[in-house]
This record gives C-alpha cells, sequence and structure tokens, in this order.
C-alpha cells in the first residue's frame, strides 16, 4: 500500500485515510494477506519510530539528482508486516514542522504537495525496480497523492518491468484531486519528469489529462484509469460518483470524472466496499473487573464533564506552545470554557452521577449541559457547507444554520451547549470564531486534539455530522460506537451507516436551501424526541451496530484483490 497517511505512526495522521491504513492491514492478515505499508517520512516520522535504514539510492527529479533513504519498521498491529519510509533530506518534503500536507496558495494550489508526492512516487517505483523493496503481487494505491506510481508503471519505459505487478486504486475523496500543469511550471508533470511527456502516444496523454482543464495532469484520473480497479469507500457513495456534480443544488458527484468512473462501472472495475471501524470489545471477565473498579472509585478514563473541560484546556494551552500571542479564536474559546466551570463550581449540587445503560458506555456528568451537541471534522465546505447557508426566521433575522441551531438548542435547553472540534480553511474558521464570541452555548475549538475527540464522542448526546458528501466517514462510527446519537445527511458513507430513525436521524434535500431547511427541521425533531423512551432506544441501538474491518476486508480480498 502506497499512503499519505497512517494511524499507526504517531503524528501521522490527519483524516481518515490514516484510520483504514492503520486498521485495514490488521484485518486483512485475517485473511492470510500480508499488506506492507510505504508512506513518505517527511523528515521526522521514520526517526519518531526509530525505524532502520535499509538503503540509499539516488533519483533524478525536477532535472536533479535526489538522495534517497529507504527505511523500515515493524506494523505495530500486524505480525510479519511492515512500514516502509521514504526520506529525503533535501527540503522537497520539508515545510512547516512535523507537517503531512502543506496549504499551499488560490494561486497555485496542490504545487508544493504535488511535487513531494510525485517524487514519492518516483522513489517507490525506483525501490521496487531495484529490488530494494520485496516484490509484491499487488500495489494498492490511496488517493491522488500515490497515483503518480501508476503513471510511470505503466508508461515510463524506466518501469517497464512493473507494469506486469497490478495496481489497485482507492478513492477516499474524489473531490481533491491534486490537478497541476502538464508543463511551464516548477511543479508539472514536465517539471517532474522531463523525458516523459514529450514520450506519451496522444491515446495515453488523453487518459490522464483533467477532461475540463486539457493543459492540466489530473492524478485522480490517473489513478482510475490506469488501474485494474477502482474501490469507492463505501457503497452509496460508489453510486453517488457516477453522476455529475451540480454544487449549486448541493450535489457533489464525480467532479468532473463521472465519465471515467462509469467506464470502470460499465466493465466491472469499479467496486464500494464500506469501510469500518475498530470495535475493543469486552468480555465477560473483563466487564466484571470493569465494574468491580468502578464500585471502587476507580476510574480507567476521566469520562466525567469536568475531564472534558480539563482536556479542553489542556489542548488550547499545548496549541499556544509555539505561538508569540494567544489567537482570539482560542481566548473565546477558553472564555467559554470558564463560564462553564463557573456554572459548575456555583452550583450547590456537585454530587457526579452517571446515566444508567446496560448497552451505552456509563457517562460521568458533574454538573454538565443539560444536552451536549457535539461536532468533529475539517474545516471544509465538504463538511460544513450547509451549516453556512443563511436561513430567514420568523422573526425577519437571517442567520446562518448553526446560528438557528444554537438559538433552538438555546431555547429548549437553556444549559445546552454545541461543541465543535475542528481545524482547516482560515475563513470558516474566523466566522465559527465570530459566532462562539456571539453564542455563550457554542464552543468552537479551532484545532485537532485525539483525546478531545475520544472525549466528545463518549460524553455528547447528539453528534453532527451534516457533510454534503462523505465517501465513508469514521466519526459517526465512532459516536455510534459510544451511543451518541448522529444527525446526518442522508449521503454517501452516512447512508450506508445511519438507519434514519432507528439508529439516528437524516436529513436530505435537492438544493442547498432545501437541505438546510431539512436539517433544521430534523434539529427540532431532535429536540423534542431527546430523553423519549424512543430515544434511549435508538441509543442502545447506536450502540450495537458494528460496522467490522472483518467484513469489509474479505470483500477487499475477493472483490478488489481478486485473490482467491
Amino acid at each position: 500500500m502506497l499512503a499519505a497517511e497512517n494511524g499507526s505512526i504517531p503524528r501521522a495522521k490527519v483524516g481518515g485515510m490514516a484510520d483504514v491504513i492503520r486498521d485495514l492491514p490488521a484485518a486483512l492478515a485475517q485473511q492470510d494477506v500480508i499488506a506492507d505499508v510505504i508512506m513518505p517520512s517527511y523528515g521526522f516520522l521514520a526517526g519518531s519510530v526509530n525505524a532502520i535504514k535499509l538503503a540509499e539510492f539516488r533519483v533524478t527529479f525536477s532535472g536533479s539528482r535526489q538522495s534517497v533513504s529507504l527505511l523500515s519498521t515493524p506494523n505495530p498491529d500486524v505480525e510479519g508486516a511492515v512500514i516502509y519510509f521514504i526520506d529525503i533530506q533535501d527540503g522537497v518534503f520539508s515545510g512547516k514542522p512535523h507537517e503531512i500536507y502543506s496549504q499551499g496558495s488560490d494561486e497555485r494550489p496542490f504545487a508544493e504537495d504535488a511535487n513531494k508526492f510525485a517524487l514519492f512516487c518516483l522513489c517507490v517505483a525506483t525501490a521496487i525496480n531495484e529490488q530494494l523493496l520485496p516484490m509484491p503481487d499487488l500495489i494498492h494505491l490511496h488517493d491522488w497523492h500515490s497515483a503518480m506510481f501508476a503513471l510511470l508503471s505503466q508508461y515510463d519505459d524506466n518501469f517497464q518491468h512493473l507494469s506486469a505487478i497490478p495496481c489497485v486504486y482507492t478513492i477516499h475523496n474524489l473531490a481533491i484531486q491534486g490537478t497541476r500543469p502538464l508543463r511551464d511550471d516548477s511543479s508539472s508533470l514536465n517539471a517532474w519528469f522531463p523525458n516523459l511527456l514529450d514520450k506519451l502516444t496522444s491515446d495515453q496523454l488523453e487518459s490522464v489529462i483533467d477532461p475540463r482543464y486539457r493543459h492540466c495532469i489530473n492524478p485522480m484520473r490517473v489513478g482510475i484509469n490506469l488501474c485494474a480497479k477502482v474501490h469507492l469507500v463505501s457503497p452509496t457513495y460508489a453510486d453517488e460518483v457516477l453522476k455529475p456534480s451540480d454544487h449549486d443544488a448541493g450535489f457533489f458527484g464525480g467532479e468532473g470524472l463521472e465519465a471515467d468512473l462509469q467506464r470502470k462501472q460499465d466493465s466491472g472495475a469499479l467496486v464500494g466496499i464500506l469501510n469500518a471501524c475498530v470495535y475493543d470489545e469486552l468480555g465477560d471477565e473483563t466487564r466484571v473487573a470493569l465494574s468491580v473498579k468502578e464500585s471502587l472509585g476507580i476510574a480507567e478514563q476521566d469520562d466525567s464533564w469536568l475531564g472534558l473541560l480539563e482536556l479542553m484546556e489542556s489542548a488550547l494551552l499545548c496549541w499556544q506552545g509555539d505561538k508569540q500571542w494567544v489567537t482570539g479564536c482560542d481566548q473565546i474559546a477558553l472564555t467559554r470554557i470558564s463560564g462553564l466551570w463557573r456554572r459548575v463550581w456555583l452550583s450547590k449540587d456537585t454530587q457526579v452521577y452517571k446515566l444508567q445503560s446496560a448497552d451505552k458506555p456509563s457517562r460521568n456528568k458533574h454538573k454538565g449541559p443539560s444536552m451536549l451537541v457535539t461536532s468533529v471534522g475539517r474545516l471544509t465546505d465538504q463538511k460544513v457547507l450547509i451549516l453556512r447557508q443563511r436561513v430567514l426566521l420568523a422573526n425577519g433575522q437571517r442567520v446562518s444554520v448553526l446560528e438557528s441551531i444554537l438559538q433552538a438548542l438555546a431555547q429548549a435547553h437553556p444549559e445546552g451547549v454545541f461543541i465543535l472540534l475542528g481545524s482547516g480553511d482560515a475563513e470558516i474558521a474566523r466566522e465559527f470564531s465570530a459566532i462562539a464570541a456571539r453564542y455563550a452555548n457554542f464552543i468552537f475549538l479551532n484545532g485537532y486534539d485525539e483525546a478531545v475527540s475520544d472525549a466528545l464522542y463518549r460524553n455528547g448526546d447528539l453528534f453532527m455530522m451534516p457533510s454534503s458528501f462523505e465517501p465513508c466517514g469514521i466519526s459517526q462510527m465512532l459516536a455510534m460506537k459510544a451511543g451518541q446519537i448522529c444527525l446526518v445527511h442522508g449521503v454517501g458513507g452516512l447512508r450506508d451507516t445511519v438507519a434514519d430513525n432507528e439508529t439516528g436521524y437524516l436529513f436530505f434535500g435537492d438544493s442547498l436551501a432545501g437541505q438546510a431547511e431539512s436539517l433544521l427541521e430534523r434539529f427540532s425533531d431532535v429536540l423534542g424526541e431527546y430523553n423519549s423512551d424512543k430515544w434511549l432506544n435508538m441509543e442502545r441501538l447506536a450502540s450495537q451496530q458494528r460496522f467490522d474491518w472483518a467484513n469489509s476486508a474479505l470483500k477487499y480480498k475477493q472483490d478488489l484483490y481478486g485473490f482467491a
């Protein structure tokens, strides 16, 4: 597997792809398939796990010779499997310290990242070609970052021996395609591989250029057209991408590549397999041991409201560690959290109590909010476009959907709180920060912290995931695993995992305005049914859902890899 992220390695996770690269190899091993992973070191990952250097070699990239180190470490989760690193110390992979992706600029999107991932693919192709890596039975490429490997193995004469190795391609997010110019730019196909572009036949070139920007190469399209099979990470998303996108109507489909994907579908080479979640099932003996510890007041982890407040404060302080000035966004969050602390200590009742449920993990509340709404995800239009839509309220006020939700929450539950954890687009962060300044029941944490994320899953009453599109999604699975009901847009993997009125709430809509209206209507349903018998039954059913890797790994083995 070639991938940009890997949750098995500390600080190598940005999004859901990292969870797949961490969890899938262990499940495949149970199917007698050993999956090694190779990824960039980004100048720090290999050293962080004390990886052993296996070899040094040189490649020619962008007209200059590059010195490359190949390192490895055993996969901590899979016996006999290896994680390899490509390390280059000349600055190509450098950016901000410990950075996986570069933000780039609006004028040259993906330029820096496209350079480093094109070089990464060249290094992997060279390492296999020179027998520095074991010859695999199959190569699994993940997203646009690794797609240029397929271009080299299929169209570059220097790597003709690699063309016999089957390649399959997983699309985690079709909206990000890594498109760059063919030439006349330092981040372009001709700059990376000067001798390759002019040798491509017209048919070969036609298969890899962007259908909308014909002067550009599209790595996502490279992966789709040059790999034997293409995999989408949920069955519903595999259907959605066959249709053209209509952003004005709020529909995100094939993003210009629907014709290529339809050809794959027609040839039987397109598969939709749902990603999965790891469940730590407890045996009877373990459950008894935990019950004894609870009776003695010994907690395995602090699942109290006070514990969540402490985790949020700690994360905010850590984010300030390398900054000269405290950001306004973080100051607003700290101020709101201080207000929640005051609410706790001003209360006369400081008794810690538990919500008892046989199937849902117990949640300790120390004068916590009467309703806790949570959300965890990247700040991108994919995730929050619907929350940003403007709606007209009955009083004539025009506000965002998020503000309307906060007003409704405050009216139904004066002590209710909405906590949103996420980072990404700076403009969205400024918008949400301004809302947090106006609404006392909204805490916006502009960053990512694993401990806070986990605590939000465990403590929340309602998890919101109003994505405009969602190839699969892992957050809703993690929330459901903790017994938290989800309110989600009925698209992609969200539709495949959340059953409306059974394990959560779905909203729909044929336009952005319709989706915004539907979301608010469903949130009204949530407020009306909260803590009812129906609600408690939905919590129980949500916690019982199992989207396990064993089932998905078998489909990977048979339907995607074609292994008997």
